[in-house]
């Protein structure tokens, strides 16, 4: 699985409610665990991509949230 159809993934559960606005996102290690066999790089560029789209925000040590 690409870091675009895993981006497009998480993005599709946070519209369906699954990661209601204000809630966290699974850890990065959890996040690797969901979607093996990827690498925590992987993860990161996930994360990367939906916080510069605005489907999610965070803070290095706080952890990755939907926005309210």
């Amino acid at each position: 699985m690409s870091s675009t159809e895993i981006a497009e993934d998480i993005a599709a559960r946070i519209k369906a409610g699954e990661y209601p606005p204000g809630s966290r996102l699974p850890s990065y290690a959890q996040l690797k665990e969901i979607y093996a066999p990827v690498s925590v790089a992987t993860i990161a560029r996930v994360i990367r991509d939906l916080r510069i789209r605005g489907t999610v925000v965070g803070s290095p040590g706080r952890g990755v949230y939907v926005p309210e």
